[in-house]
């Protein structure tokens, strides 16, 4: 069994790590508000990556507008930014050296021819892959993405928010994509690189990443790096209760929303949504002032780890 447990509070590097798909929204500012205070409050760095890697699905100038929109929040990053899609050099080496190990091969097989083959999963889960070029392409296949190996070997972790969590990968994903047919390294494999090579030991992000945790943990050891700790947020959702997705409430210069005028109540319902207790005399207070009390008095353990709606 892997365990990864979740260190200590010294010498700590967060980072805030959005998709440019669509503008940041609620439960994005939770996610950068949260990372930013487990780094603060010990006086560590918090960083800023943009996962652009899927070029197609990149809206163009949301980068920026992610950049100007923390900014005006007060949520200045330490460092220059790093963009995933400069990177691809570093994939492509972590890449190889999987393969040189015997730990990644290509893979032939259709979503389609997956899903045929596949056990029954629930709807909307990812099927088990079922090992088809695991000894090599059958005959009348070509290459169209590369996999990682996966065996009966349980992964633990003790995340800070969440509590325990094990998952065996042979059962819940089986060999799992690390290039993707299309091109795009996938987002497990860039994830792991990069939080490696900037020296990130703190993960702070939403819970619906929970369940993709083990298969990071699982690269980080065959790749011979470090564990970070691992913090999982509630997700915001609807009154419905079902999460919000990037169209909802945008939390963006691109949406029209005035941050000047809105961004220091904004925060103030961030806190109160991660359990936080801002006093009332910081009604009306700008960011900066808000999020110097917030890193002052950050208490990780009042954070629930229930999704609930965003009360402003």
């Amino acid at each position: 069994m892997v365990s990864a447990g979740n260190g200590t509070n010294q010498n700590v590097v967060g980072r805030f790590a959005p998709s440019p798909t669509g503008p940041l929204h609620l439960g994005s500012l939770v996610a950068a508000l949260g990372s930013y205070l487990f780094a603060r409050q010990p006086g560590g760095r918090w960083l800023l990556r943009i996962e652009d890697l899927d070029i197609p699905r990149v809206v163009p100038g949301i980068a920026d507008d992610m950049r100007q929109t923390l900014e005006l929040l007060g949520l200045h990053w330490d460092g220059e930014v790093l963009y995933q899609s400069r990177r691809t050099e570093v994939y492509q080496a972590a890449l190889k050296e999987l393969i040189h190990r015997g730990v990644a091969y290509s893979c032939g097989c259709t979503r389609a021819e997956i899903a045929r083959i596949s056990s029954a999963q629930e709807d909307g889960e990812e099927l088990l892959y079922p090992g088809l070029c695991r000894d090599g392409l059958p005959p009348g296949k070509v290459e169209r993405a590369y996999r990682v190996k996966v065996y009966d070997e349980m992964i633990s972790f003790d995340d800070g928010v969440m509590g325990r969590y094990s998952q065996l990968l042979s059962a819940s994903c089986g060999d799992f994509v690390i290039q993707r047919a299309d091109g795009p390294f996938a987002y497990h494999l860039a994830v792991v690189v990069d939080d490696a090579a900037s020296n990130v030991n703190q993960v702070v992000r939403g819970a619906d990443l929970l369940a993709s945790t083990p298969r990071q943990i699982y690269l980080q050891k065959l790749l011979g790096y470090v564990t970070p700790s691992y913090f999982h947020l509630p997700l915001v959702t609807g009154t419905d209760g079902v999460k919000l997705s990037k169209r909802d409430n945008a939390v963006s210069l691109a949406a029209g929303l005035d941050l000047r005028r809105k961004g220091g109540g904004l925060l103030l319902a961030a806190l109160r949504f991660l359990g936080q207790l801002p006093p009332s005399s910081l009604t009306g207070a700008s960011c900066s002032e808000i999020l110097d009390w917030a890193v002052a008095a950050f208490d990780p353990t009042r954070i629930p780890s229930t999704s609930a709606p965003f009360v402003r």
